[in-house]
């Protein structure tokens, strides 16, 4: 399974980046340390997993501290071991889920109305973990149930709306 780590963090009001290696890592935890080690006096460290064009996991520190994950799918999780670790043991709801509509093509007739979401997504873990930062929870979850749509892409808006898409940018093109 091939994937892409990148890592910003906020200090001083901007935004700084890197690429962050996975290789070795054992649980959770030192996946956190790792995004720590990042920029050590950050106050929101954030952490995009993108995974096999397939799955996207953004994990969250506040200060170091308090780690929020979200991942895409749940397939992930049996899909590989690093799916596993970052997102098997999430709960199986959505953290804000039920405030969300699945939104739907609309054709005016029920029986050919194709969903705008891909219906087999299953999302887990805390859907609200960038809500203060522009990207409530309804909006992730669009952003990544958009058929189509590769992790590169949510992780490409969402860094949009965050000012930090260039930083990530560049990091892929090393």
């Amino acid at each position: 399974m091939s994937y892409f780590a990148a890592a910003v963090a906020r200090v001083d009001g901007g935004w700084t980046a890197g690429e962050v290696s996975l290789r070795g890592v054992t649980d959770i935890e030192e996946v956190a340390d790792r995004l720590r080690d990042v920029e050590p006096d950050a106050d929101l460290s954030l952490l995009f997993v993108e995974a096999d064009d397939t799955y996207l996991v953004v994990l969250r520190l506040d200060e170091g501290e308090d780690l929020r994950v979200f991942g895409s799918d749940s397939a992930f999780a049996e899909e590989s071991r690093l799916g596993a670790l970052l997102v098997g043991d999430l709960k199986t709801s959505v953290t804000g889920l039920e405030e969300v509509d699945e939104p739907r093509a609309s054709s005016g007739d029920d029986d050919n109305e194709q969903p705008a979401v891909d219906p087999e997504a299953d999302p887990v873990g805390d859907a609200d973990l960038l809500a203060d930062l522009g990207i409530p929870a309804q909006k992730l979850l669009a952003l990544c149930a958009h058929e189509g749509s590769m992790p590169a892409d949510v992780t490409a808006e969402i860094c949009q709306v965050l000012g930090c898409v260039d930083e990530v940018e560049e990091l892929r093109e090393v």
